[in-house]
């Protein structure tokens, strides 16, 4: 069942949102308003090194919680996602990954947005310093993968893209 988009109306627009109100003809021929976001595309990095995974733990004013979280950000005009993905940990956590390998690709919203981050995954990372974006995070930390499951269910991972790239990597064996 696909929907037809007839147009898109900017409601508001900067640098990192533009939001839209979209004219859709779903496939009975009645039309709606259908309210988007659009965002530039993001990329981040599960570093793994001696079954640990690397992690910042974030607070979240718009939904006032915190949790762990991979590194990831937008990427940049003109800069391939692997090399947005290398930066942003680097800038985030003081840690420079390895050989980054492509791991997945998410959607976190597709019902509200265009969003997607590209994922990658590093076997290793190298210390660099002090993360440049210290208002990043509370602390930047290795956590085993084993205690992802239950950190998840305890609500401390929340982050759609988090939960999803490190499920991934424990089902999937990577």
């Amino acid at each position: 069942m696909r929907w037809t988009v007839h147009s898109e109306k900017p409601l508001y627009e900067d640098e990192w949102l533009d939001i839209r109100v979209a004219d859709v003809e779903l496939p009975d021929g009645r039309h709606l308003e259908h309210r988007l976001i659009r965002t530039p595309p993001g990329a981040g990095c599960v570093v793994v090194l001696d079954g640990q995974v690397l992690l910042l733990w974030r607070h979240r004013f718009i939904t006032r919680s915190q949790g762990w979280e991979i590194p990831i950000g937008k990427i940049e005009p003109g800069e391939d996602p692997a090399t947005a993905a290398a930066r942003e940990t680097e800038e985030e956590t003081g840690w420079r990954p390895g050989a980054l390998r492509p791991l997945l690709r998410v959607e976190p919203s597709p019902g509200l947005s265009d969003s997607a981050h590209s994922i990658y995954l590093a076997d290793g990372a190298q210390r660099i310093g002090s993360p440049e974006d210290d208002f990043e995070s509370d602390s930047v930390s290795w956590v085993p993968l084993a205690r992802v499951p239950s950190l998840i269910g305890r609500g401390d991972i929340t982050s759609g893209t988090t939960v999803a790239a490190l499920l991934y990597v424990i089902t999937s064996g990577q």
